[in-house]
């Protein structure tokens, strides 16, 4: 058996035209645009419309999107008063896993229409940042803060977390942010979200296998793992001593490394400006310090073993998000709050995908390597014959 194969490395599993990783060159692509370019120009409204629909919208095509999304931001009241009854120290991604599976018990689910599927992405889009939002102020007994119509998908979530408008500055930041997390082709929870449309389970299901996925420290959690680093850590000056203990007890640096980039992860580049940009204007130290673990993690993993590392996604976001002052047990959840419309994108291009010729359900094949009595099988006992 190959092993280097093991758990779906390297094998091609259906074909796609939302996203590419280049991941020799540091690229990565939506639907055909550089995301180092999208960052720059655009923002995250038009890249979830251009993630769904293959192309980037006209400017009427924009404000009907937008104006659908705000529309739909709202959720049932009878659904937040049922987030009252979980325990305030539940695990926010589980919450959140429940409430949007709970989606399909509001909200009616087309199965064999392709403009419907379409209607459903936008409610599911818009309505997770109000689930989200709206678990912060419940565990903490604040006012639930009401969208906001006027502010774009970026700045009202922040406002309905926090109660405060946030100023252009921030809310750029933010937008950013949701640029890069949008989509990144078949990583786990994505492909959670197509395994489970393949068996034309609705998007509500599929989604809420996604972020069942994404709530793992190895994927979505990693973030939270870096900022757990970052604050043992404390102060710059301790860096140095603090990889290489790690590195000398065989544990990995969490935010560094990535399963399919072998140079810089290109949203790392981006983060990194971010967390800069953040702590000139915060005055805190989690840039410099975030910024001494790259080099140091860097400078011995070239030393120890002669190998390249690089930072993944993880490493920056984990400081942006904290000088965001955006609670560390909401950065995974924040996550599927971008990554849900690349889900949705995902989940429809499974069940109604016109290119690529695949089995209509998952089914791949497991290599046995348990007990073997031979052809026929063990044979077998019955209770007062088998040996205590």
């Amino acid at each position: 058996m190959d092993t280097k194969n093991i758990g779906l490395r390297g094998i091609p599993v259906a074909d796609t035209k939302i996203s590419n990783i280049d991941g020799e060159q540091g690229k990565l692509i939506y639907r055909g645009y550089d995301i180092l370019e999208l960052t720059k120009k655009s923002n995250f409204e038009e890249v979830a419309y251009l993630l769904l629909h293959d192309d980037l919208p006209t400017k009427e095509e924009l404000k009907d999107f937008q104006s659908r999304l705000t529309e739909a931001r709202w959720i049932p009241k009878q659904m937040q008063i049922n987030m009252g009854n979980w325990r305030k120290d539940a695990d926010p991604m589980d919450m959140l896993q429940a409430f949007v599976a709970a989606l399909a018990g509001y909200y009616d689910e087309e199965f064999s229409n392709k403009e419907a599927s379409y209607d459903r992405a936008i409610n599911l889009i818009a309505k997770v940042p109000t689930i989200v939002a709206s678990w912060q102020r419940i565990r903490n007994e604040l006012e639930i803060i009401d969208p906001d119509p006027d502010l774009s998908h970026a700045g009202n979530f922040l406002y309905m977390m926090t109660g405060e408008k946030p100023d252009k500055e921030i809310e750029k930041i933010f937008d950013v942010c949701l640029i890069l997390h949008a989509d990144h082709t078949f990583n786990a929870s994505t492909f959670a979200a197509r395994q489970v449309a393949s068996t034309r389970a609705h998007m509500y299901s599929a989604s809420s296998a996604a972020i069942g996925a994404l709530s793992g420290e190895l994927h979505g959690g990693a973030n939270y793992e870096v900022m757990r680093m970052l604050l043992d850590i404390g102060s710059e000056d301790k860096v140095e001593e603090w990889i290489k203990k790690r590195m000398d007890a065989g544990e990995r640096v969490m935010g560094m490394g990535h399963a399919v980039y072998r140079t810089y992860d290109p949203r790392a580049q981006v983060l990194k400006e971010l967390s800069r940009k953040l702590a000139e204007k915060t005055g805190d130290p989690w840039f410099k310090i975030t910024e001494k673990v790259e080099q140091t993690t860097i400078a011995e993993m070239k030393k120890r073993k002669g190998a390249d590392i690089y930072p993944n996604v993880d490493l920056y976001s984990a400081s942006v998000y904290y000088m965001l002052k955006i609670p560390m047990d909401l950065n995974t959840p924040i996550f599927a709050i971008s990554r849900v419309v690349g889900w949705a994108a995902h989940i429809i291009e499974e069940k109604f995908a016109e290119a690529a010729p695949k089995p209509a359900l998952y089914r791949p094949k497991a290599v046995y390597v348990g007990k073997y009595c031979g052809p026929q099988g063990c044979e077998y006992k019955s209770l007062d014959l088998r040996n205590d």
